[in-house]
């Protein structure tokens, strides 16, 4: 029997493993959304344990790290498809949001950030003075100049 040799085959696979194919990304895939006055993203992080995430926030970047550990050296495995290891992402927030009020929780696999949108950027209304003596002080204040 031939086998067909392809010396690329195990560096494909390595590749693989680090980068991420379309189908399965090596990165936290994510989701992220605006709902009302608050900012959502959640993380798939299946089969990570609670402990081993950690969440740090400098400035306007929002790291999130986890790790699910390697396996049993010992144990004989027929695939190994998740990927081990420290995984980490970070996310660049806008200066709309409220980086003091970060809220996380972590729930069957998904770990969810709620962000509120900071009180400077929600809409709000300016009231207009529409009385006479406001026009009156403002014709006193202002200065000729002849040109």
């Amino acid at each position: 029997m031939l086998m067909r040799t392809d010396p690329f085959r195990e560096l494909d696979r390595f590749a693989n493993q680090v980068l991420g194919t379309a189908a399965r990304p090596a990165v936290m895939p994510m989701d992220a959304w605006r709902q009302g006055e608050e900012f959502f993203v959640e993380f798939d992080l299946p089969g990570i344990n609670a402990d081993s995430l950690d969440i740090d926030i400098e400035r306007n970047v929002v790291t999130v790290r986890a790790e699910r550990p390697g396996l049993d050296p010992n144990r004989e495995m027929l695939a190994t498809e998740r990927p081990r290891g420290v995984f980490s992402r970070q996310l660049v927030l806008g200066e709309n949001l409220d980086t003091e009020k970060i809220d996380a929780s972590y729930n069957e696999g998904v770990l969810r950030l709620r962000i509120p949108v900071a009180e400077r950027a929600k809409p709000r209304k300016i009231s207009i003075d529409r009385g006479r003596q406001a026009i009156n002080d403002d014709v006193a204040n202002r200065e000729v100049i002849n040109a």
